[in-house]
């Protein structure tokens, strides 16, 4: 079983927990990662990419010569795709990329990243993240005192009041918060660390158990 030492915000060590082994000693699926991660940079995509058919673009509503008699290859409109300012065949037109995963696998790609952080020591876990006031200052001694580099991924259990930490640190370039129930699997392999408040951390066994 993962056991993981609790520290302080200010970088002291308070105690020792065991993690689930369900959720964070897992052997990592990567197949599963990498489908996790598709389906979210999928669901990204705007979608917004436009081209004007034939029947979009402007003009052409007349025959520009008579069928037969000129010696030129028949034409029924100066807008068809062979036309400079013609339509576009088969253009990219606005669209979803977004599709789903079932739920099984979805888990299964989050127990896998959650695990891999873990092996790579690269998951911490803190008692709290307490501030009287929004102060970046405040929240820039905590990543000092827990000697973290860029990209942190700080997780709260929603229950916390974490509104001061929240706004204290998103000023702070390539760091983010997230609940533990909007953790997702692109959010935690883009991030160099991880860092659980206590309490995320059994709000995660719970969902994920």
């Amino acid at each position: 079983m993962p056991n993981m030492v609790v520290l302080s915000q200010a970088g002291k060590e308070l105690h020792e927990i065991t993690l689930s082994p369900e959720v964070f000693g897992i052997e990592p699926n990567q197949q599963v990662i990498f489908d996790a991660i598709i389906m979210q940079r999928a669901s990204m995509r705007q979608g917004t990419h436009d081209t004007k058919g034939r029947s979009e673009v402007r003009g052409g509503g007349r025959k520009p010569w008579r069928q037969k008699g000129t010696g030129r290859a028949r034409q029924g409109s100066i807008r068809a795709a062979q036309w400079r300012g013609g339509g576009t065949v088969f253009g990219p037109t606005p669209r979803s990329y977004s599709y789903n995963l079932n739920k099984k696998v979805r888990r299964l790609a989050l127990k896998s990243v959650l695990s891999e952080k873990v092996a790579e020591s690269n998951m911490m876990v803190v008692d709290k993240f307490e501030l009287a006031a929004p102060k970046t200052k405040a929240f820039n001694e905590i990543i000092d005192a827990l000697s973290l580099g860029n990209k942190t991924l700080f997780v709260v259990s929603p229950e916390e009041d974490f509104e001061n930490a929240f706004k204290s640190m998103r000023n702070i370039p390539t760091m983010m918060m997230l609940t533990a129930d909007g953790i997702n699997v692109y959010d935690i392999v883009n991030a160099n660390k991880i860092v659980f408040t206590e309490a995320a951390v059994k709000h995660v066994e719970e969902a994920l158990g």
